[in-house]
């Protein structure tokens, strides 16, 4: 065995002995346990596919001991769920930057389904963001995707095995350090991971208010394609057309009419359904926001304050 292959082995197993203490095994299902990762002393997260019931959730502590926890939330969307044990002393999983990681890295799934770690090796094959996000190196007007530089509701997809029981663990890239949990959750992709900063918004909307907010605007839209010269001048082929707007809603309490074309969202690009439906979750509910729009060909900025859907 050369010595650079010997110590990339060495360093694999270190990456996962230095999560060891920070994943616990998660009994809420009546088949095999899945995992979960420690987010504070008494917060766990884990894949919300694998909690087929909401009490009675035992934890298996990494020494050997096991816990109560009750459900704090749900986020269906991403495939997430968080988790409560009372007076819990468990130690937190070291977080890493999910927009260091790059196609090729190595990936390692590092799960609990048990008593003792499994590992599973692979490569990051795939990162897939979800919202577009205003590039801050584009003009004025400029709007992007940002592909591979920051999630939102984006995930990572990966070639490595999932193994029973590996959904809710932890994906490190070799530092020991946490860059996403890994689910089988999700239709059509076996290997997927959630990176942190959708962990991170997740988390936190359920630790504040128990479920995730889903906004509420008032407009039916659909995609639409711009002009040229307009395109050219935002950067963004493809925008939403207002189609309806309900009476009574924020859209019609702002002013908006069938045919405004819906271009950005606080500076969020608006290309597509989702694009619109992610803009109005989490923490926009209840706040204010600017919605860039074309109006029989000129630019406009709207003030809308968003409402929580009931």
């Amino acid at each position: 065995m050369s010595d650079s292959f010997k110590q990339l082995s060495s360093a694999m197993a270190d990456a996962s002995s230095a999560l060891d203490a920070s994943l616990v095994r998660v009994e809420g299902r009546r088949r095999m346990p899945a995992t979960g990762i420690v987010w504070s002393a008494e917060i766990i997260i884990t894949a919300n596919h694998v909690l087929e019931f909401e009490e009675n959730i035992v934890i298996g502590l990494p020494d050997g001991t096991t816990a109560h926890a009750k459900l704090v939330g749900r986020d269906p969307q991403n495939d997430l769920a968080v988790l409560k044990v009372e007076g819990g002393k468990m130690q937190p999983a070291t977080w890493g930057n999910d927009v260091e990681l790059r196609v090729g890295n190595l990936a390692l799934a590092v799960a609990r389904p048990g008593e003792n770690l499994q590992a599973s090796l692979g490569v990051v094959s795939a990162l897939v963001a979800g919202a577009r996000k205003k590039n801050e190196g584009t003009k004025k007007r400029g709007y992007r995707r940002g592909m591979g530089q920051a999630f939102v509701d984006g995930f990572v997809r990966t070639d490595l095995v999932m193994y029973p029981g590996f959904s809710g663990g932890a994906l490190t890239i070799g530092d020991g350090a946490v860059y996403g949990l890994t689910t089988s959750g999700f239709r059509g992709d076996a290997s997927i991971a959630v990176p942190v900063t959708t962990i991170k918004n997740s988390v936190n909307t359920l630790l504040t208010h128990g479920k995730m907010k889903q906004g509420y605007l008032g407009v039916g839209v659909q995609p639409v394609r711009l002009q040229e010269n307009t395109a050219t001048q935002l950067e963004q082929e493809i925008a939403l057309l207002v189609v309806s707007v309900e009476k009574d809603s924020p859209a019609s309490q702002s002013g908006f009419f069938v045919g405004d074309i819906l271009i950005a969202l606080d500076g969020e690009a608006l290309e597509n359904v989702d694009d619109l439906l992610m803009a109005l979750q989490g923490e926009r509910v209840g706040k204010t926001v600017e919605i860039s729009i074309l109006r029989g060909g000129e630019s406009k900025t709207v003030s809308a304050t968003i409402a929580e859907r009931g």
